[in-house]
Formats: structure tokens, sequence, C-alpha cells
């Protein structure tokens, strides 16, 4: 029997703790893979800080730690000046980043840390029962919206990428998205140079991907990919929004 496709070596045999039809597996396998043919796996530690990503050691076996909430960027700015021969990368939701880590996020950017980060938009704090977050649509009904976002009490959704763009420190700024095979191929791509700003010193690089919360959107999997279609990603497009010389 001819072998078309086989789970990356990097991604460990644990059953999932993701709720059905969560995308964070497709983001790990993505990283496994692109960590695999760049090989960087030997090289590389990953920050996991709070939130559904927590538990991501389970699922790549990489070396690996533990952030307080939010400052991941801090921790990971801290491993690599210490190891700078590591491939060092943070894994972070919208909540985690975009909220509370939003500080270490900029300035790490700013100073231009030879980091990457890995940036999961799924529009709630996933882990905490789907509460606002910055990237929380208008009109979007959350635990903490209950009759939708509304922008004079509760602001603007926050666009990361766009505002790290303008930023002299990062050497690569994108988003991607989950939704489909075309997006997910595109995704990898992206990934992969973000992957490789880092391995040339170039600057600190992000990678947006926009994804979907089945649970605490109260969708089926399908609903919530069509959903990521044809409301988030009008407003938060797919692009490359910074790539300095380099990068590729």
């Amino acid at each position: 029997m001819k072998l078309i496709y086989k789970a990356p070596d990097t991604m460990t045999e644990k059953d999932t703790t993701y709720c059905p039809g969560c995308p964070h597996g497709i983001a790990h396998r993505l990283i496994s893979e692109s960590l695999e043919e760049m090989n960087l796996v030997k090289k590389t530690v990953i920050v996991w800080p709070v939130g559904c990503s927590v538990f991501g050691y389970y699922f790549i076996g990489t070396d690996a730690v533990e952030a307080a909430h939010g400052r991941a960027c801090a921790m990971a700015t801290g491993i690599k000046r210490v190891h700078p021969e590591s491939f060092v990368m943070t894994y972070q939701g919208d909540g985690d980043l975009a909220s509370i880590g939003i500080a270490e996020t900029v300035h790490a950017a700013a100073r231009g840390e030879k980091i990457t980060t890995i940036f999961i938009n799924n529009g709630n704090y996933g882990m905490t029962g789907g509460q606002m977050a910055p990237t929380t649509l208008i009109g979007q009904v959350t635990t903490t919206t209950p009759y939708g976002r509304k922008p004079e009490a509760n602001g603007f959704p926050m666009h990361v990428p766009e505002m790290l763009a303008t930023l002299d420190g990062p050497a690569y700024v994108a988003r991607a998205a989950l939704d489909s095979p075309q997006h997910i191929i595109q995704a990898k791509k992206f990934i992969q140079k973000a992957f490789s700003a880092q391995a040339k010193r170039l600057g600190f690089s992000i990678v947006e991907l926009v994804s979907t919360c089945p649970t605490n959107w109260k969708m089926t999997p399908v609903e919530s990919m069509e959903r990521a279609r044809k409301e988030v990603l009008p407003v938060f497009p797919i692009g490359e929004f910074r790539v300095i010389k380099g990068v590729e």
C-alpha cells in the first residue's frame, strides 16, 4: 500500500485535549512539519503560555517551557538571549497575546528580538468560557457581551499584524487562515518564512492564524469554518504585512 501521508515525527501520540473541530491540531501539524523540513527540531524551544495552548508540550515533542499568562514573548526573549543558538518560538491565543500580553508582544517586536510567534486568533477566550477578547468582532455574542460587542462600550477588534508591521523591528509579519485546504497550504508557507527570518537572525517574526472555536461559538465545526470565511476573514484579511530583504 502506498503511503500518502503520515503525521510528523515531532508530533506525539497523545490523545488530543482540544474540542471536536478545533483547528489547534492543524496549527500543531504545520509547525511540526515546518520544524522537521527546516531541520530545526533539535534546537527548538517552544514557550506555551496560559490558554488552550497551555498543554501544547504534550503534542509537539520539542523542548518547552510554560509562561505566565501573557508573558510568552518576555520569556522567549530571555531564552533566546541566553541561548542564541536555539530556535525559540511562542504559541499564543488572542486573549493571551493581544490582551494581557500585548505590551510584551509589542516591545519584543520593537526591539527586533530574534524570536517567532504563532498567534491563534479565534475571537474569544476559549479556555475559560468564551469571553470577549481583543479580536472579538463587532456584534459578536460572547459570555461577556451577551448583546454583542459594541464599539462604544467595548472598543474595536485589534489588528495585531497591521499594528506590528508599522514597527522597524519585525522582519516578517503575516496573517493566514485555517479554514480551507488552500489557506492551510498558504499558512504553512507563511510559517516557514517566519521561521526563516529567525534562522537568519533578521528580527522578530509573527504569523497570525485565523482560527475557529466551535464550542464557544456554539456552532458545528463546519458552521464555524463557514463563519470564519464569511464574517471573520473580511475583517482580518489574509496577507503579508511586512517582509524585509532576506526573508524567503
